[in-house]
């Protein structure tokens, strides 16, 4: 059947081709070229009647139709030509009229045939894609698709020879190598596996990621098959605690029996589980599916905490578990990908039985251990009710609450996590709502900073920024949490830390939801100025930075509280960071308010400090210190004291820099404009350093001051800088 399609296919496909040729041939510009393809057109008539057929149509072509009788004046070979020519693009139209019907109706058969393989029902959705086949035969996506669901059903060899197909249709179809990965991976074909895969990558080097994925299964199955053919090999030959494994296995699949019967041989079983070859014979003689479809142990599950044994019974499956996965990746696969694990490790984690819940966080951090264990539990856990039971232990104050934080922790930095978070936010926004909420005396310290931590690195991300911003009653929660702290400052320094972090995320979305609330995060940050912590201060600068131009209210407020006096403190101090949002501060406070700038002028005679930016090798920095020293400039007086320093020379350097920040020349220029506007010996001693007596100075425009970047957790500033 597959050999005759395949006929059928590369018939029609050579009759396109030397149809196509001869009509090219025929429209030549070269009467040599034009008279061989008349020759050829006039014996293929000759010889046989051309029969096309596509998609289950027949199309003959009556010689007689296209050779009639010479009319005088035309040459026969002309007349041969133009009625070939003519009955080609009357053929043309009515197949390319069939095909669009046929492309209609065939893709009508694939929205079905992908309707079933989403419900499951794999052989009707193979019924459907055939279907569709038949109508057009080169549609590359419904064998592909058909390749699918036999890899479902466990058909390899189909699949295969459905991949092969698809690869006639297109060389380089990715999805069609995937697939025949997958089917030789199915069939234990490992090699050629691995070329396939390899092949996607050669096609496509954007998906160098996913092919590394789908190597690293590659490798993990054959490390399987190769543990269970030497796991086989010890039990043939006897050894004992093989022998017994298999023997446990047998007896704990008797049904009916009392919770401690199974309890007892589970305890037995797991210290069988010392070797690989154990743990493989676990998996190879049914070992999860005899624990889970046992009635006494399920309910065991749902029932620890009323009855006891029962209890006993729970905590031995979840020991029983970590040991048959230790150091077996197929058997965390077999455990995670069951249909009920996705539900049920999340909600042992939550059992009001404390060794219940003990237990389980083991097995979870177990699994976690490897990205092979975090990508099981991230695609097959319920990652909602996951979150909510981790967040629970901070009920705890001991190490078990900084455990849990320690796994949600290894989870988050995986980026498909981080995906899901994105998507997921709005129904795990109260879990972390309710973290903001507890009291830091009353929790275990270390494991609520580092929880805060987490949300801080999450709102790195813009769209999940834009959702915590957007919930008044979150933001409400970050405030409350912080005036909690600064009751005991050095007892909470860790968790306002973190919260510092993740307020002054929230604070890159502009324009900020609330100004009440920016003004009341404006004065928690200025009070925090008072520490003498640098971390404290440097991310409380941090915060303020973005806070201050939502509103002139705020710059207002911060002016009284002196604000200019300790940013010029943080400039003197240095610091890249720190200098960053000292900066900034005070380029917006300048711009708005001309009692800062006096007050600048006041704190640093002859802009030494703000001149000793100028020179900085970060361009943020540079900027926003020209923005403020322009600002300045518009006090009286102050340019004529400024004409025995190198500041021209200093500005008309910057205006000629080249960089990635247009605001360094920008700022650079419009300050030199306003000094030569204020003082007019300027322009004639810029004139000799320029070398060009003729040449004109800005005398204003609109500054720019530069944002600053998203910060990522409790680690450093992530590099990109947001303008």
């Amino acid at each position: 059947m597959a050999d005759e399609q395949e006929k059928d296919l590369e018939k029609f496909l050579k009759n396109v081709d030397e149809i196509t040729s001869l009509i090219q041939d025929m429209n030549s510009d070269d009467p040599v070229v034009q008279e061989k393809a008349i020759l050829k057109t006039e014996k293929r008539l000759q010889v046989t009647e051309e029969e096309q057929d596509e998609d289950g149509c027949r199309t003959t072509l009556n010689k007689t139709t296209i050779s009639p009788p010479q009319a005088p004046g035309k040459n026969a070979d002309e007349m041969n030509a133009e009625a070939f020519l003519a009955s080609v693009e009357k053929d043309a139209k009515e197949r390319a009229k069939r095909r669009k019907e046929n492309k209609a109706l065939a893709d009508a058969l694939k929205g079905k045939g992908n309707e079933a393989f989403v419900r499951g029902d794999y052989r009707t959705a193979i019924l459907y894609y055939t279907e569709g086949l038949e109508k057009l035969k080169d549609m590359k996506v419904l064998y592909t698709n058909r390749a699918q669901a036999y890899i479902k059903l466990g058909d390899y060899q189909k699949a295969l020879v459905d991949c092969d197909w698809a690869l006639k249709c297109d060389e380089k179809c990715t999805k069609a190598y995937f697939h025949m990965g997958k089917a030789h991976l199915g069939l234990k074909n490992y090699s050629a596996s691995r070329e396939c895969f390899q092949k996607i990558s050669e096609i496509n080097s954007q998906l160098q990621t996913q092919v590394k994925d789908y190597l690293d299964q590659v490798d993990l199955r054959e490390k399987a098959d190769l543990q269970e053919k030497e796991a086989q090999q010890l039990l043939d030959s006897g050894k004992s605690t093989a022998v017994t494994t298999r023997h446990l296995l047998g007896t704990l699949s008797k049904p009916g029996q009392n919770p401690l019967f199974y309890a007892g041989g589970i305890e037995i079983l797991t210290e069988m589980m010392e070797d690989c070859a154990e743990r493989t014979l676990f998996r190879t003689h049914n070992g999860f599916s005899i624990i889970s479809g046992n009635e006494v142990i399920r309910r065991s599950f749902s029932a620890a905490g009323k009855d006891a044994a029962e209890e006993t019974l729970c905590v031995s499956v979840l020991r029983l578990w970590q040991a048959v996965c230790r150091g077996n990746e197929e058997n965390e696969r077999q455990l995670v990908i069951h249909p009920s694990s996705g539900r049920l490790l999340p909600s042992l984690l939550t059992s009001k039985v404390l060794p219940v819940r003990q237990q389980s966080l083991a097995l979870l951090l177990q699994l976690a251990q490897t990205k092979h264990g975090r990508s099981l539990v991230i695609s097959h856990l319920d990652l909602t009710r996951l979150l909510e039971a981790l967040v629970s232990f901070l009920d705890f104050s001991d190490e078990r609450a900084t455990s849990a934080m320690g796994l949600l922790t290894d989870l988050v930095l995986e980026e498909r996590f981080q995906v899901w978070f994105r998507a997921n936010l709005t129904g795990v926004l109260p879990a972390l709502r309710g973290v903001l909420k507890r009291d830091p005396k009353e929790v275990n310290i270390s494991a609520l900073s580092q929880c805060v931590a987490i949300m801080g690195n999450l709102s790195a991300d813009a769209a999940t920024r834009r959702q915590m911003s957007a919930s008044e009653e979150f933001r409400d929660a970050c405030l409350s949490l912080m005036a909690r702290c600064e009751e005991d400052a050095d007892f909470s320094r860790d968790v306002i830390y973190a919260l510092l972090g993740l307020m002054m995320n929230l604070c890159l979305q502009s324009p900020l939801v609330s100004e009440v609330w920016a003004s009341e995060v404006s004065r928690r940050c200025m009070s925090l100025l008072n520490s003498q912590d640098g971390g404290i201060l440097t991310r409380a600068a941090g915060v303020l930075s973005r806070t201050l131009p939502s509103s002139l209210k705020i710059v207002e407020e911060a002016l009284q509280a002196g604000v200019v006096k300790k940013m010029i403190k943080f400039l003197k101090a240095g610091g890249q960071t720190a200098s960053r949002y000292a900066a900034k501060t005070l380029a917006i406070c300048t711009n708005s308010f001309h009692e800062a700038r006096e007050e600048v002028i006041q704190l640093d005679k002859k802009f030494s400090v703000l001149m000793a930016l100028l020179s900085s090798e970060d361009e943020i920095l540079v900027a926003n210190a020209a923005l403020c020293l322009g600002n300045c400039m518009e006090v009286p007086q102050v340019a004529s004291s400024l004409l025995k320093t190198d500041i021209l020379q200093v500005l008309l350097k910057l205006t000629a820099r080249d960089g990635r920040e247009r605001a360094v020349p920008l700022n650079a220029g419009i300050a030199l404009g306003k000094l030569c506007t204020a003082e007019p010996r300027v322009p004639r001693r810029a004139a000799v350093f320029s070398g060009c007596p003729g040449s004109s100075l800005p005398t204003g425009g609109k500054m720019v001051y530069i944002p600053l970047f998203a910060f990522s957790g409790v680690g450093q500033p992530s590099k990109s800088c947001h303008l």
